[in-house]
């Protein structure tokens, strides 16, 4: 084996397409699916299985994927301590839910595009216990969580910050003007759910009686089309601040007087054990000092 073919098994196992990986290192995609044959070949082992026009990793190539991060990562401090400090480069897989996507992730990328242009910030939208199963496998760089839980098991977790929730309703329903809104009271009006995937949906779900007789609970899809439900006066919502706030500010939506009787945190997470690269690093570094700078939603 090379590093060449160890390279290339790696974005391989990452995005787990023989597409994007070629898309990704600028390679025709014949060239990526003979590198990754002639790793098999070299092995004698096969390391992906191609079922339905989709693929995954094999017991072997999931072995061969933690040793090869290793590989990359010491062949990596090697030429920087050999040549000096050099510019963050290469590619970072995360993986994310909507509301951070949408909400907290345009500055930073914006930042790594103009002072880090040779790293690439790949986000992969998906539910965060699809996360969590793609950091313990190694088909992520690393993944964003909304829970009110901070432990994983078989991945490391950095909290970033509180991620404060809050109930929305159109601007001029009756419950805007309220004073202390009651969990009671909530459960009275169409409730519009939040985005999937994220634990705190389980959550309010269990707090608002979600299911039970009684209690309107409207599965909405998207947050935006969430917010325009709300707006047009189909329900209440409990969503992230960060993703209410421009609609707080130009009164399309009230912020209720109503605390979540729970706290979700926003976390950035890896596999255990997996070194913590310099991009890595940047990049916790940088969603951290972002998050700081939010300002909260007046509330009515």
């Amino acid at each position: 084996m090379d590093l060449r073919q160890l390279t290339t098994f790696h974005r391989v196992a990452t995005l787990l397409s023989f597409t994007q990986a070629a898309t990704e290192l600028h390679y025709a995609q014949s060239s990526v699916t003979t590198q990754v044959k002639s790793l098999e070949v070299s092995l004698g082992v096969e390391l992906f299985e191609r079922l339905h026009g989709k693929i995954r990793l094999t017991p072997a190539g999931e072995r061969l994927l933690p040793y090869a991060e290793r590989i990359l990562f010491l062949v990596e401090e090697a030429r920087e301590r050999t040549t000096g400090w050099a510019e963050p480069s290469g590619v970072l897989t995360v993986g994310t839910v909507e509301s951070l996507t949408s909400y907290r992730m345009p500055p930073v990328l914006e930042f790594f595009h103009h002072r880090y242009p040779r790293l690439q910030i790949a986000l992969r939208p998906s539910p965060s216990a699809q996360t969590c199963e793609a950091l313990r496998r190694g088909t992520l760089d690393m993944g964003f969580f909304m829970e009110a839980q901070t432990e994983h098991a078989g991945v490391r977790a950095e909290v970033l910050g509180r991620e404060r929730l809050v109930a929305v309703a159109a601007a001029g329903h009756p419950l805007s003007g309220v004073p202390a809104v009651t969990t009671e009271e909530l459960r009275s009006v169409p409730v519009l759910a939040p985005e999937a995937g994220c634990s705190y949906q389980e959550l309010l779900a269990a707090e608002l009686g979600a299911g039970e007789p009684g209690t309107p609970w409207l599965e909405f899809g998207t947050i935006e089309s969430i917010k325009r439900g709300v707006a047009a006066g189909l329900g209440v919502s409990v969503l992230p601040e960060i993703a209410v706030a421009e609609a707080v500010t130009a009164g399309t939506l009230a912020v209720l007087d109503w605390e979540p009787p729970f706290e979700v945190y926003t976390q950035i997470a890896w596999r255990h054990g997996k070194q913590v690269t310099r991009e890595m690093r940047a990049f916790i570094d940088q969603t951290a000092r972002f998050m700081s700078q939010d300002r909260p939603v007046p509330v009515g």
